[in-house]
């Protein structure tokens, strides 16, 4: 079967313990490589509180060592806002039409997936691989609109995400946990502990560089 390309977007303003443990979990689940790329310029969120380069240096540190997890610079590279299906779009012109493509995403972003640009036409570029809680009852709280969109698109194993290019939707049942990047960043602000919510690199990174101190601004002091 030919190998499946996973993306997993997000601001990662910073990246903390929660994203690797997701991270992680579809790499054992998906039997694939783990490509994490930061968003430049996020249209469903604020701005981020660091810099591109900033959020770029932390997940070069939290991925080093991780075996089957990369960065990919592909949106900061674009520039621009970070649509998902002008990445997709892309990536699917560069692997071709038949090239097994997954996005990975959290629970919250999919049930929001109807705010997206061209949302729909997100199911013929790519599969999706919800992270979820196990036993969270999504599939009840789905908007009538996205419901309708994954009939007859659920499947049980990724073996079925590599034998198509595109339109399945796989559930990543596994336990998440309940840190925030925002969290972090206000506990950060707020002079609360953090330390423990990030990979060892990023905390001594986030410390020499002052970012998301009191007026340190998004470039950081």
């Amino acid at each position: 079967m030919p190998g499946l390309r996973v993306l997993y977007g997000g601001t990662f303003d910073p990246v903390h313990n929660g994203h690797l443990a997701i991270a992680r979990a579809a790499r054992t689940a998906l039997q694939a490589e783990i490509h994490l790329m930061p968003a430049a310029d996020p249209p469903h969120r604020p701005p981020p509180g660091a810099a591109a380069g900033d959020r770029a240096a932390m997940l070069q540190l939290a991925l080093a060592g991780e075996p089957g997890l990369r960065l990919d610079l592909r949106e900061l590279q674009r520039g621009g806002r970070s649509y998902s299906v002008d990445t997709l779009r892309g990536l699917r012109g560069e692997l071709g039409a038949q090239a097994p493509i997954a996005l990975l995403l959290g629970a919250d972003s999919f049930l929001g997936l109807p705010a997206w640009k061209a949302w729909r036409e997100l199911f013929g570029l790519a599969h999706f691989v919800v992270a979820s809680r196990a036993g969270a009852p999504l599939d009840a709280e789905l908007p009538p609109a996205l419901a309708a969109m994954l009939q007859d698109r659920v499947v049980a194993a990724a073996d079925a995400l590599r034998a198509h290019p595109a339109g399945r939707v796989l559930y990543l049942r596994q336990p998440l946990h309940a840190q925030s990047a925002s969290d972090i960043r206000a506990r950060i602000a707020g002079g609360r502990p953090w330390r423990h919510l990030l990979p060892a690199a990023v905390a001594d990174y986030i410390r020499a560089r002052g970012l998301y101190a009191p007026g340190a601004g998004v470039n950081g002091p």
